[in-house]
């Protein structure tokens, strides 16, 4: 079965792929915490928790907007202490979105957003914090990550779980992945490692997984960073999409705190 122009692509990366960031598109309401990202045709939808009081009061935010940071539509997620959505997927009819409370070893509730409606419908509940999951569209299973991405699962659309196993790879904690053909997800993540004089650094990066054994496919550093901030550009949502010609990395690392608000900031390099 032959990959999709965007694997393909991906796949012609290395460490050595200069990326040029083409755009920066301030988004134009407030954005609080970004989780993730989906790429609906001409709209984006982007995932973000707004922390009143933490560990336990929060509000979850699915946003609707269009690609020059318009909002759209505020669709409000989870319930009680469940109030942390994370990385997202978009497998062709629904947005899948899991919201799960903010601390390791929890519980998360995994909806489905319709695109044009914005029906949200509750799809089945994780006794654990499920920080992002992908719809596979070739087997129609449900792939999701852990706290941290230490743990990856595998469930039916009705949650009945399939696999359990951890991460093989400690390069990255995923933060957003998307489904790529055919059988793989594309995932952006950082580590933060420790620098010297008790500083840190944000270690960024992608990586391409194969859904059916989690073995990693290709994986590279992304050392870019938001001009504003310093934020590693792999912090959060993130987004792959290909052209003819070029390979398009969408981010937002930013939060939407003064004195900087989030901005789309698109990074480009040409297809080999």
């Amino acid at each position: 079965m032959r990959d999709s122009d965007l694997t393909r692509a991906f796949q012609a990366t290395d460490r050595s792929t200069a990326w040029t960031l083409v755009e920066r598109v301030p988004l134009k309401f407030p954005t609080y915490h970004p989780q993730g990202i989906a790429l609906v045709g001409e709209l984006i939808f982007m995932t973000s928790v707004e922390v009143l009081e933490a560990p336990d009061t929060g509000i979850g935010h699915l946003f609707a907007m269009d690609r020059q940071g318009n909002l759209k539509q505020d669709i409000r997620l989870g319930e009680g202490t469940a109030y942390h959505p994370g990385g997202l997927d978009f497998d062709g009819e629904d947005l899948w979105v899991p919201v799960a409370e903010y601390r390791p070893d929890s519980r998360a509730i995994v909806y489905t957003v319709d695109p044009t409606t914005y029906e949200v419908t509750e799809r089945f509940r994780v006794q654990d914090h499920v920080g992002g999951v992908v719809r596979n569209r070739t087997t129609g299973h449900v792939h999701g990550v852990s706290w941290g991405s230490r743990t990856l699962y595998s469930w039916t659309p009705t949650g009945n779980q399939l696999s359990k196993q951890a991460n093989a790879s400690h390069f990255l904690d995923y933060q957003d992945c998307s489904y790529t053909a055919h059988g793989k997800q594309l995932c952006g993540g950082v580590t933060t490692l420790p620098g010297p004089n008790n500083t840190s650094y944000e270690l960024g990066g992608l990586a391409l997984l194969d859904l059916r054994t989690n073995r990693i496919l290709h994986e590279i550093p992304f050392p870019y960073f938001s001009p504003t901030t310093n934020n590693n550009a792999t912090r959060n949502p993130v987004a792959l999409e290909s052209t003819p010609t070029k390979l398009r990395l969408i981010t937002a690392p930013d939060d939407g705190e003064p004195p900087h608000g989030t901005e789309l900031q698109i990074y480009e390099t040409p297809l080999k």
